[in-house]
């Protein structure tokens, strides 16, 4: 058996780690597998609590907060592994979690990035939004997973519990190779946060790798620990940092057309904000645009032709969808587009 770190970046992330890690030293029985917190410049007393707690757990100290992304690139530097698993502290893993989703990577050598099904904290029979059984964008660069269309949430009554092919894993639980993620040069450190994993995950999907959902592996997520639902910050990240996904990964037959009207999309939604009184969130959206627009000169774009492995891009829109079907959308109203 392969060697596979557990890998949690952490920052203030004390009541998490005090929650839920040890149910993961519990639950991680893996043969080879190994638990690793990195921490992001921590001042809440995390690292010291873990250094007297669990002496025996591996523990990489960045000397200030380099996001989601550049934290996670310098700590997997640092760790000699076969996977890695991208963990955040805020899971709760299920009995077994490790060992489907170990077995699915030895038995399909063209998986590099696969996750498992992740479930809310708050409800338990529910998926989370982020990641739920498998993620998927649509050909505007929009999200959306089996189980979580928009902001609408499925009951998982064993509906998605086979595999899937999909386009991205979520960041919340994300296996990958470790010989990809550094022949990928690791997270794109100009996202710090939100969307890095669906970037990632698309590089990946150029070289020919696969992204995969093992659901016979369970978590369950609370969500929203680095930025709430609400925050302008957030949407910020969200807006800008799709655009340079694009951007970079989008064949330039089509790349400016499609980005140009997914401008024109984030254009109507930063008038709706600016009409409803939401002027931070306006704001939130026009400098995500300006900030894009001065980025994008350092991003080197898709140097391929044409759309590769493209498993799980929607050639439609999923909001239109949702705006002209007048209803919440569920999997089986889009799964037959894919």
């Amino acid at each position: 058996m392969r060697d596979t770190a557990v890998v949690i970046l952490n920052w203030n992330g004390l009541p998490m780690l005090q929650a839920y890690l040890p149910t993961l030293i519990e639950r991680t029985k893996t043969p080879g597998a190994f638990i690793v917190v990195a921490d992001n410049g921590s001042s809440d007393g995390s690292v010291e609590w873990l250094a007297a707690q669990y002496p025996d757990i591996r523990l990489i100290r960045l000397d200030r907060n380099y996001g989601f992304t550049g934290g996670y690139n310098r700590a997997l530097r640092e760790i000699d592994a076969d996977y890695y698993v991208l963990l955040n502290s805020d899971i709760e893993v299920g009995e077994g979690w490790l060992d489907p989703l170990v077995g699915w990577m030895e038995e399909h050598p063209d998986v590099g990035v696969c996750q498992p099904k992740v479930l809310s904290m708050a409800e338990r029979d529910r998926f989370e939004y982020a990641g739920a059984a498998g993620g998927f964008i649509d050909k505007f660069g929009y999200p959306f997973c089996r189980g979580r269309i928009l902001s609408y949430l499925e009951k998982d009554t064993g509906q998605y519990d086979e595999p899937e092919e999909c386009f991205w894993a979520t960041g919340a639980c994300m296996m990958v190779r470790s010989a990809l993620y550094h022949h990928l040069g690791g997270l794109d450190e100009d996202f710090f946060a939100h969307m890095e994993e669906i970037d990632f995950c698309w590089r990946a999907k150029l070289l020919g790798y696969q992204v995969w959902c093992v659901p016979a592996s369970t978590v369950w997520h609370v969500g929203g620990g680095t930025l709430p639902n609400n925050s302008p910050r957030k949407l910020y990240f969200n807006y800008r940092n799709n655009l340079l996904m694009l951007y970079k990964n989008l064949p330039d037959s089509f790349r400016r057309r499609r980005i140009f009207f997914r401008m024109c999309m984030d254009g109507l939604s930063a008038l709706v904000y600016l009409l409803t009184g939401r002027w931070s969130f306006f704001k939130a959206v026009w400098t995500a645009h300006r900030d894009y627009r001065r980025m994008r000169r350092n991003e080197d774009p898709s140097p391929f032709d044409e759309e590769r492995n493209n498993i799980g891009l929607l050639d439609n829109s999923i909001v239109l969808q949702f705006f002209l079907s007048g209803k919440k959308l569920k999997w089986s109203d889009i799964e037959r587009y894919l």
